[in-house]
């Protein structure tokens, strides 16, 4: 197993994109991470956009970052709700300063939009937020996945094979 010993935390609130949440936590499970789910409440329920259940290990608060080796935001209508949080964007952030690997996809990025961390940075996600992305000074791209360093984002559910196979070499080489 590929990550054996690695630590990974998953954001979430209401309406996430069910795939993008799921399919990466189980891929990375399956190589041997610990994965996390933290929510704006510990120990609450969140739906997802076709009303998959997730259960939150943490509020976001209580993330700290030398925890963790990676963090993953996915996708669907809940970026615009996570990125509203202090925390949240002080977490992303700091695993940034620290060259923690930050996964994202789909409208994710907007979470590292409010965090200001993208300035420079190449990057895709879905095209309908490329003019948001571009206006945060990010180099975006419309590729099934992009890395730039310790920064891996993706395009959308059917990129999730690509976007994992990278986001997991990049971990495993941290």
């Amino acid at each position: 197993m590929k990550l054996q010993g690695k630590k990974v935390i998953s954001l979430l609130h209401h309406d996430f994109e069910d795939l993008e949440l799921w399919y990466p936590i189980y891929r990375l499970r399956e190589e041997g991470a610990v994965v996390h789910l933290a929510g704006e409440e510990a120990g609450k329920d969140y739906k997802g956009k076709y009303g998959v259940p997730a259960h939150s290990d943490y509020a976001y608060g209580d993330v700290k970052v030398d925890d963790y080796d990676a963090i993953l935001v996915p996708g669907g209508w809940a970026p615009d709700k996570i990125r509203r949080f202090p925390e949240v964007l002080f977490l992303i952030q700091d695993m940034n300063a620290s060259e923690k690997v930050i996964g994202q996809i789909c409208h994710a990025g907007w979470v590292l939009i409010s965090a200001k961390i993208l300035n420079g940075k190449k990057v895709t996600s879905t095209p309908g937020i490329r003019d948001d992305m571009e206006n945060a000074g990010a180099i975006w791209y419309d590729e099934p996945v992009v890395t730039d360093g310790h920064l891996v984002s993706s395009r959308r559910p059917p990129d999730l094979p690509d976007y994992m196979r990278e986001f997991i070499r990049v971990l495993e080489k941290k």
